[in-house]
C-alpha cells in the first residue's frame, strides 16, 4: 500500500514539475526590453482605468475631474482659504482605502499628518491633488498605482499595482517663506 502511495506521489510531482518547466521556459524565453516594459505598463494602465471607471460607476455621486497624470479628484467641501503650492507645509487628515473599500490607513482622530508638498515621501498623487485644494477643504482622490505605491505596493496593506482612494481634509497650509 505504501509503495502505491509513493508511486502516486511521484507521478503527481512529475506532472506538476513538467508544468513548471514549461512556464519557466516561457519566462526565460521572453526577451524583456524597453518596448516590452512600455507595452506592459500601457496594458496595466488600461486595466486600472477600467477598475477606476467601474468604481466611479458604482459611486455615481462622485463627480471627478482628471489630470494629465491620471489623478482623479473631487472636492466635496469648498473653502476660501489659502491654496497649496510646492514646498508649502501642509497638515492633513486622511483615510486611504482600496477600490474594493478595504481600509488601509487612517489618520488618528487626535492627530494630523504634516509634510512638505513635493519634498516628501508621501504618495505623489496626494501631493499633486493637494495643489487643487485650499485650506479647510475636503476632497476625494483616486490615484492609479503609478501615483500611489506602484508595482510593489507598500509591503504592508496596499498590494502591488493597486489604485487607491484617498479621502483627505486639508486642515492647514503653512506657506514657505522664500
Amino acid at each position: 500500500m505504501i509503495v502505491r502511495i509513493l508511486i502516486f506521489l511521484m507521478l503527481i510531482t512529475g506532472i506538476t514539475s513538467c508544468g513548471d518547466k514549461k512556464t519557466e521556459h516561457v519566462v526565460k524565453g521572453t526577451n524583456w526590453s524597453d518596448s516590452t516594459s512600455v507595452k506592459f505598463n500601457q496594458e496595466r494602465m488600461k486595466e486600472e482605468e477600467l477598475q477606476i471607471n467601474l468604481y466611479l460607476n458604482h459611486h455615481s455621486e462622485i463627480k471627478t475631474k482628471s489630470t494629465g497624470t491620471g489623478l482623479r479628484y473631487h472636492i466635496y467641501k469648498t473653502n476660501e482659504g489659502p491654496s497649496v503650492e510646492s514646498s508649502d507645509s501642509v497638515e492633513v487628515s486622511l483615510k486611504i482605502s482600496l477600490l474594493n473599500g478595504s481600509l488601509c490607513y487612517q489618520t488618528d482622530s487626535l492627530d494630523v499628518d504634516q509634510f512638505l508638498v513635493d519634498k516628501s515621501t508621501v504618495e505623489s498623487g496626494i501631493q499633486e491633488g493637494l495643489k487643487y485644494m485650499k485650506e479647510g477643504e475636503k476632497a476625494l482622490f483616486i490615484l492609479p498605482s503609478n501615483l500611489a505605491h506602484g508595482l510593489l505596493g507598500d509591503f504592508e496593506k496596499i498590494p502591488p499595482m493597486s489604485p487607491i482612494v484617498v479621502n483627505i481634509e486639508l486642515i492647514k497650509v503653512i506657506k514657505n517663506k522664500k
